[in-house]
């Protein structure tokens, strides 16, 4: 991708639309050979999907959930070392002072952590007939905006239902920010909704990339991804 606004070199960006099991050890183990897969067809900046070590759903957040550093974070923080880019982990549940939370880190190519984003605004949805679900009863929402540098743009984070409020778009827009990243797993009832839209959205109001990275769709699990990750230009 090439961005607008400054003269600067290209660089490959790689969405990891990955099928979350049961197993965390199997997340893990899947999630760094795509993301060793990525790098060796050149990506620099790599992201994981929403909740890309758990399945989703408030029954399975305080099971899953972590310290951070933790043994997810620590795998990231190797594999973004080893392969030289700039790792988005998607998010995963995080453990921390009795509370959890839907957390996102960003590791730089020495395996440093450069960020660590919590989900700002937590779904609560009641479509009749269709789909209810609360995180709030569950988790604790992030208070803090969350950018990063890379040699390529600013990066500004969000993360699912995050998608939704333009606030959060135009103020990383006016920090500078020409990519915003979401790693998301809308279901089958908001996806074909509002998906697309509110990425085409953000992008075309801040003049911004919009990249969003989804679990792959499973319909055997209890909550269903929509799946379509997706790019969009300004």
């Amino acid at each position: 991708m090439v961005l607008p606004g400054r003269a600067m070199a290209t660089f490959r960006l790689a969405l990891i639309q990955l099928q979350v099991s049961s197993i965390k050890s199997d997340n893990l183990t899947r999630a760094c050979g795509l993301i060793q897969k990525a790098a060796t067809q050149g990506a620099k900046i790599v992201s994981l999907p929403e909740c890309f070590n758990s399945p989703y759903g408030t029954n399975y957040f305080p099971e899953y959930a972590e310290k951070i550093p933790g043994e997810s974070t620590q795998k990231l923080s190797e594999v973004a070392k080893e392969c030289s880019i700039y790792l988005i982990g998607g998010s995963i549940p995080e453990e921390d002072s009795g509370k959890l939370y839907n957390t996102c880190t960003v590791f730089g190519p020495d395996g440093a952590l450069l960020v660590k984003h919590r989900k700002l605004h937590l779904f609560d949805i009641d479509v009749p007939g269709k789909i209810t679900f609360q995180e709030s009863k569950i988790l604790s929402p992030g208070d803090s905006f969350s950018t990063f540098e890379t040699p390529y743009c600013r990066v500004g984070l969000g993360i699912c239902y995050d998608l939704r409020f333009s606030e959060l778009a135009q103020i990383y827009a006016e920090r500078g920010c020409q990519l915003l990243v979401y790693p998301g797993a809308f279901n089958l009832t908001t996806g074909p909704a509002h998906w697309e839209l509110l990425q085409r959205g953000r992008a075309v109001d801040n003049q911004v990339y919009v990249a969003t990275a989804s679990p792959a769709r499973d319909d055997k699990a209890s909550y269903v991804a929509w799946g379509h990750s997706t790019v969009v230009n300004p």
